[in-house]
Parts: C-alpha cells; sequence; structure tokens
C-alpha cells in the first residue's frame, strides 16, 4: 500500500516537474540576486571564462579568477575592476595536482569561503587519437575532468568541489556550475579525449547533485550543468557540418553562450543545452539503435565534422604552414 501511495506521489511530482520545464521555455523565470557572492571561475583568462566573469561581476558578485596564463587573468581582473567589481587572480596549472592544493588553501585563507563555484577551464588536444602524444592525452584529462577531483582540504586527495563544499553545507547556501559540452552527452569522431573528459564532467557533476539532493536538508545548495555545442571561440577552428544545416545549427557565438547559461544559474536551472535543439540529439543517442544514429550523423555530415578541425591544428602543430615557418 505504501508503495502505490509513493507512486502516486512520484507521479504528481513528475509532472509537476515536467510542467514546470514547459513553463520555464515561455516564461523567463524569476532570477536569483548575487550581489556579494564569492564566485570562483577557472579558466577566466579569455574565451568564455573571461565573458563569465564580466557577466558575474555585473550582477555584483565578487571574483576569484584562476587561469594558467597570468597575463591573461590580470586583464580579466582589470576588466572586473572596471566595473567596479573586486577581483581576485591566481596563477594556476589545472593539470598539476600541487597547483590546485596550494591555490585553493589560499584562497581561503586570503579571501574567504567560496559561494559560487564555476568549473569552466577545458582544453582539446587536437589530434587523431593514435597520433597524438599520450601527454596531451592525459593533458586533457587531467584539465577537464581530473581537476573537479584534485584539492587538498583537511585530507590529502579529495575533490575540487568538495574544497569548497563544506561551508555551503554548512550554510546550506551556495552553487556549483560544471560548464561541460554537448560532447559530454554524446559524441564524434576524432576527439577521444575530450569526449571522455566531458563525460566524466557530466557525470561528476549529476552524481554531486543526486548526492546532495539525497542528503535532504540541502535545498540551497543549487547545481548548474551547462553542455553548450561547439563555441566561436576559436578552440574547434575548422568543424563544421554538412554545408546544408550549418545555418541550421552554426557555432554559438560566446556570448550568447555565457547569457544563456548566466540565465540557467541565476534562474536554477539544473541543467541546460545550448541551443535548445542539442537536448533532442542526446536523447536520440538514449533511444535510438546505434546503428540508426551512425545512419542519422553520416546525413548529418556530424560523423566527420571533426577532420577539418584536426587539419586547422596540425597546420598550427606543423614547423611549416602555408609557406611560412613557425615558431612552434
Amino acid at each position: 500500500m505504501l508503495v502505490i501511495v509513493d507512486l502516486v506521489l512520484m507521479l504528481i511530482d513528475l509532472t509537476i516537474s515536467i510542467l514546470n520545464a514547459v513553463v520555464r521555455t515561455v516564461v523567463r523565470p524569476r532570477l536569483k540576486p548575487i550581489d556579494g557572492e564569492l564566485c570562483l571561475i577557472t579558466g577566466a583568462g579569455g574565451g568564455l571564462g573571461r565573458l563569465f566573469a564580466l557577466e558575474f561581476a555585473k550582477e555584483g558578485a565578487e571574483l576569484v579568477l584562476w587561469d594558467c596564463n597570468a597575463e591573461a587573468n590580470e586583464q580579466t581582473a582589470k576588466l572586473v575592476r572596471e566595473l567596479g567589481i573586486k577581483a581576485h587572480t591566481y596563477t594556476i596549472d589545472l593539470s598539476k595536482r600541487e597547483s590546485i592544493y596550494q591555490t585553493a588553501d589560499r584562497v581561503r585563507r586570503e579571501v574567504g569561503d567560496v559561494t559560487m563555484l564555476v568549473n569552466n577551464a577545458g582544453v582539446v588536444a587536437g589530434q587523431k587519437f593514435l597520433e597524438c602524444p599520450d601527454v596531451l592525452l592525459e593533458r586533457t584529462l587531467l584539465v577537464n575532468c581530473h581537476a573537479l577531483f584534485w584539492v587538498r582540504h583537511a585530507t590529502p586527495m579529495i575533490s575540487m568541489t568538495k574544497a569548497f563544499l563544506p561551508h555551503m553545507k554548512a550554510t546550506n547556501h551556495g552553487h556549483i556550475v560544471t560548464v561541460a559540452s554537448t560532447l559530454g552527452l554524446f559524441t564524434t569522431a576524432c576527439v577521444e579525449d575530450y569526449c571522455a573528459s566531458k563525460f566524466g564532467a557530466v557525470g561528476f557533476h549529476e552524481s554531486l547533485a543526486h548526492s546532495l539532493l539525497a542528503e535532504g536538508g540541502l535545498d540551497g545548495i543549487k547545481t548548474t550543468l551547462v553542455c553548450p555545442y561547439i563555441v566561436n571561440t576559436g578552440m574547434f577552428a575548422g568543424c563544421q557540418i554538412r554545408p546544408e544545416f550549418r545555418n541550421l545549427v552554426p557555432p554559438l557565438e560566446p556570448l550568447d553562450c555565457v547569457q544563456r547559461s548566466m540565465r540557467a544559474i541565476l534562474g536554477d536551472e539544473m541543467m541546460v543545452c545550448i541551443p535548445s535543439i542539442m537536448s533532442v540529439a542526446a536523447l536520440s543517442r538514449a533511444l535510438l539503435p546505434w546503428e540508426a544514429n551512425m545512419v542519422t550523423y553520416r546525413f548529418l555530415g556530424a560523423d566527420k565534422c571533426m577532420y577539418p578541425f584536426i587539419k586547422t591544428k596540425q597546420q598550427q602543430q606543423s614547423p611549416v604552414a602555408n609557406g611560412h615557418v613557425k615558431s612552434g
């Protein structure tokens, strides 16, 4: 009898959740204020990270900026400070555990407890699997996925998120954002390292969200998973699908991507695919047979969309490109 009652309650909650999702697509949800929050952004020196920093600054959040490029990171901080917002910069190599250990400890000592964490940093090797040096494959996994785990806080090795999570749990207040990718929901050829790292990031984030919900009493800690399509930052320069469909699903403009992500974060959305049509691709991967997905991929040109990207990367990395000697 208890099972039947729970089943009815679950169906009611399920219906409400679906209706809420439908309403969100029509009516813009109320956005929460974040002025006074302490927000840490990884990969803040450029690309999406810099844009995230500026958008959070416009909302009044104090910023902690992490990047491996000190000069670029300081430039982001300068732009943030011009908006009248405090910015604290830290130079860090997210592929090295000790660098993360030390920097996380410094942030807590020098600035305070982070209440909003944006895991944004990402890299890609840009070479075919059998031609790619092990060090580049490992770097992609270290930065895109392992960096979410390696931070010291009370014990030698626990999750990066957990370094700042105890304070969030103690106050029942905080927000954890993981900027993953649609390539963490479905795959394509020639980016094995990137897909593996982003699938890992998605799995980490979703499991963490489940853990917080299952523990109960932590409704003040929010999580948002951001899965954008290719963003026009140059990271996947040259990547393209079949010509007839390029205007239908063009690369995202960085600012558009970040502003849509900000609406999801400030609206406490648990997950957002950008553009929304990418949700259909993820759903088809789950529901259709492997062969059916491959037929669709070939029709769209998605099965070989990374080939031009790989060629572009090879030209950039080659000692000689376009008739000019490169410095390497």
